[in-house]
């Protein structure tokens, strides 16, 4: 069994990319490991968690909050779970927030793993260490940055999963091609999800280099002062519409980086606003969107991005390179009523 191991600031994340979910016996012990996983995964899959210790969660946004954690922390009680004790999150993006979460605070920290199944699980909210849990309408308002000890990627996970899900995660595979890499976003312009549905060597190479997108940039700044804050590309307008109007997360954040497009035409002289939202459109995802101005920059007020009167957003100057820009909350205000 092939596997890479990444280092960052204090810890190592060991990652088995085109593995097989067979593999996990050999990396934790059956015995003391607990798998975390929602209904849907579990109805898909039941055989694979058979002889696991297992706890089964409601599937969805609405279930990553504080009662979800408690439940899952009175269930390890009664496991008599400790310190030796392994948790694995075994889901999308949800589950292994939840996962790591839980595993962050039980004990004051027990040690934990990913298997994702999901591509947005795959290529992006898996990977870095952020997990944590909503409050309200603020997501991820609650939650640490503590790496996984490993992940393992298996892509059959992926063959229940329904269109809206695979859209879902292209979100975030075109925004990485949008802040980091241009030449991926020429090769999104030109295939199809349709292509990456069938041709598996294709998805493969796809979902591998996003996911070394993603560990890169998390390996120079691991606790967001500097670049990592690159990766909120369409972020934080996209939180901020996430919960209030029951979008799925890639829904929210294709909205966002359509108007981070045109503020950056207007900050940064950006020429590609076309380019990048009839990609997003090609793939299925929405672009505009009618939403309450108020609604929503009372929740951005919030976000974990602001410092004081200014929020750091995420602009592009040209296809495969972004950069942060302080904005006055009032000037963003106004930038979002012109749109």
């Amino acid at each position: 069994m092939s596997s890479t191991r990444y280092k960052f600031n204090n810890s190592l994340t060991q990652f088995y990319f085109d593995s097989s979910f067979s593999q996990l016996r050999k990396i934790a012990d059956a015995k003391s490991a607990v798998l975390i996983t929602d209904e849907n995964v579990f109805s898909n899959h039941t055989k694979k968690f058979r002889n696991w210790n297992t706890i089964v969660l409601k599937p969805g946004e609405e279930f990553k909050v504080q009662a979800t954690v408690d439940s899952i922390i009175e269930q390890l009680i009664g496991m008599a779970a400790d310190r030796k004790t392994t948790l694995v999150g075994i889901g999308g993006g949800v589950v292994t927030d939840i996962t790591g979460y839980a595993a962050a605070t039980y004990m004051r920290g027990i040690p934990f793993g990913f298997v994702p199944t999901s591509v947005l699980g795959l290529v992006d909210a898996s990977i870095g260490g952020k997990n944590g849990i909503d409050v309200g309408v603020y997501k991820n308002m609650v939650g640490t940055i503590r790496q996984p000890a490993f992940l393992l990627h298996d892509y059959s996970l992926l063959q229940s999963l329904p269109e809206n899900e695979w859209q879902n995660g292209f979100a975030e595979i075109i925004k990485h091609a949008c802040i980091k890499d241009a030449p991926m976003f020429k090769e999104l312009e030109a295939n199809s999800l349709k292509t990456y549905r069938q041709k598996k060597s294709a998805m493969r190479s796809l979902f591998r280099r996003n996911a070394l997108i993603k560990i890169r940039v998390v390996q120079k700044d691991e606790f967001e002062k500097g670049d990592r804050r690159l990766l909120n590309f369409g972020h934080t307008l996209g939180h901020a519409l996430e919960n209030q109007y029951d979008l799925s997360h890639g829904q929210a954040i294709a909205i966002g980086m359509t108007y981070a497009c045109h503020i950056s035409s207007r900050l940064k002289r950006f020429k590609d606003t076309a380019r990048v939202v009839k990609l997003l459109e090609q793939y299925g995802l929405p672009t505009y969107a009618d939403f309450d101005t108020g609604k929503v920059l009372d929740v951005l007020k919030m976000d974990k991005k602001r410092e004081r009167r200014e929020i750091n957003y995420v602009l592009l100057e040209k296809t495969g390179k972004a950069v942060i820009e302080a904005l006055p909350l009032r000037q963003l205000e106004q930038l979002i009523e012109a749109l």
